[in-house]
């Protein structure tokens, strides 16, 4: 499982030009599975996406498709971690 935080490097001016885009593709990676929950960050200085794949080095090929990256809007941070625990509803997402 991954945390993946995004900084916005750019001014939100040269976001905004590009949130369409980038919601098409979240909703690719959701519909593939890997993207599990999305979130802009309060203040807006960039998102959060919890995902799921086998490998860090998949997330990173995943990343390398979003235009907020071939742009060079933001900053990615992957953060992998393994479930352990979780609330009830949120149990499928467990490792091992």
């Amino acid at each position: 499982m991954f945390v993946i935080l995004l900084n916005y490097i750019k001014p939100l001016s040269e976001v905004d030009c590009f949130v369409a885009e980038h919601r098409a593709y979240l909703a690719s990676h959701y519909a593939s599975g890997h993207f599990l929950m999305y979130g802009r960050q309060e203040p807006r200085t960039g998102g959060v996406i919890l995902a799921k794949a086998p490998t860090r080095a998949e997330i990173e090929r995943i990343i390398q498709n979003d235009p907020f990256h071939r742009e060079q809007i933001a900053e990615y941070n992957i953060v992998e971690f393994l479930p352990s625990m979780t609330a009830t509803e949120l149990d499928s997402l467990k490792e091992g």
